[in-house]
């Protein structure tokens, strides 16, 4: 009995390797559809998080094709496209950035990794200032606790970058109820509103806040998925997250989260590969 239970573990490890090795090194699209009475004409957006430098073929060239296949007429960045590692090379994210900007209008929102970089400028010297050095080169302009409205689909986009206290490990700190607004202002009540916010624990207070629709990463689809369970861990380290990758409703409020593209200090993904996601903006006519 002890040599069944023994080779049927090893089995499972081996199955468990194997689907590793395969789900870290592919992505899968997926498709949501957002109507509302505010938006006045359709608007196909494509949501990448997470990318952590990592490459889809030489670079990306596999991810830039599918993102050309699709043909948004925006992309969200939500942000931690790099890792936050001294001396970490970030030139596969920022080369993807500079290719996608010579295409499409780019929305980017900061996520914890970028932040650090700036945070901490000692223990990451110059990373911090080249990425935004080369960001801003090719054209986009982050969006740190800022706003852009597009008028072709009456869609105002706003990109929040919360402090790293709400990003501690193993606990949930609060969020004040007038946190959002002080670094936002209100939000448009006569336009679409989307929110870019990295960590979507705190979607009940994005949804307070006023936004129509929040996209976020961070989660990872939690590392690695089991049926009915989900996501088994956060970057938080608490088991089985509450929010760890799909479409959540609350009120009025939509959050779309995306299981993101790559890994960092956890670098597995089991029954989880990466996730590039679109989201069709639809007028609601009723």
């Amino acid at each position: 009995m002890l040599e069944v239970i023994l080779i049927g573990i090893i089995v499972l490890g081996i199955i468990c390797l194997s689907v590793a090795v395969l789900d870290c090194n592919r992505f899968v699209t997926v498709t949501y559809e957002i109507k509302s009475d505010k938006i006045t004409k359709p608007c196909r957006m494509v949501l990448l998080s997470d990318l952590h430098n990592k490459s889809f073929g030489r670079q990306n060239s596999r991810l830039l094709q599918k993102i050309d296949e699709i043909a948004p007429d925006e992309i969200l960045v939500a942000g931690d496209m790099l890792t936050a590692t001294a001396g970490h090379d970030y030139s596969q994210a920022l080369t993807l950035m500079e290719r996608l900007a010579g295409r499409y209008r780019i929305h980017y929102g900061m996520g914890n990794h970028e932040y650090r970089l700036g945070l901490y400028p000692d223990q990451y010297p110059e990373m911090y200032e080249g990425y935004m050095r080369g960001l801003k080169s090719a054209g986009i302009e982050p969006l740190i606790n800022d706003r852009t409205y597009l008028p072709a689909w009456n869609v105002d986009v706003c990109g929040v970058q919360i402090d790293r206290r709400y990003y501690k490990h193993f606990c949930q700190k609060p969020m004040e109820r007038a946190y959002l607004e002080n670094l936002l202002g209100m939000p448009r009540k006569d336009a679409f509103q989307v929110l870019i916010a990295h960590n979507p624990a705190y979607f009940e207070n994005y949804a307070e806040w006023g936004a129509d629709l929040v996209v976020a990463g961070h989660v990872h689809g939690g590392i690695m998925r089991l049926p009915v369970l989900g996501g088994v861990v956060s970057p938080s380290l608490t088991l089985f997250p509450k929010y760890d990758g799909g479409r959540f409703e609350d009120g009025k409020s939509t959050m779309i989260l995306s299981r993101g593209l790559g890994s960092h200090t956890i670098p597995l993904r089991i029954f989880n590969p990466g996730e590039l996601v679109v989201i069709d903006l639809m007028p609601d006519k009723q």
